[in-house]
């Protein structure tokens, strides 16, 4: 088992920047591909980015690549969303999820995960 805590949600105005942290306990995190993923009022959960278990690979959702930027320290069992030039259609609560790295779905899949934080809302001003 893994348990995921999320963590740096919050109000932010458009423009602005957040972190995002998720925190695992359990098992080695190391060995776990690691995904963040979104879901709006009346939405559907949606991709955001994906690392792999090293870090060495990565992948993000289009509405978002440039702007959020995935990273992960292993020593600290941490996997991190870094979010810029944030934007109104950014808010909602953004879960991380995890799954073994050695899955062969692509990395956006959602059901893909076998586990899943709490989730932490992010709110973007106009």
């Amino acid at each position: 088992q893994v348990q995921l805590v999320e963590s740096g949600g919050g109000l932010v105005q458009a423009g602005g920047s957040l972190r995002l942290s998720c925190a695992a306990s359990g098992r080695p995190f190391g060995s776990y591909t690691v995904g963040w993923f979104r879901q709006a009022p009346g939405k559907e959960r949606e991709f955001v980015a994906a690392i792999s278990w090293s870090g060495g690979r990565s992948s993000y959702a289009d509405a978002v690549k440039g702007r959020f930027t995935i990273s992960r320290d292993n020593a600290k069992n941490t996997v991190y969303l870094q979010m810029n030039s944030l934007k109104p259609e950014n808010t909602a609560v953004y879960y991380c999820a995890a799954r073994q790295f050695t899955s062969a779905q692509p990395m956006g899949v959602a059901r893909s995960y076998d586990y899943w934080g709490q989730g932490t809302q992010v709110t973007v001003s106009p």
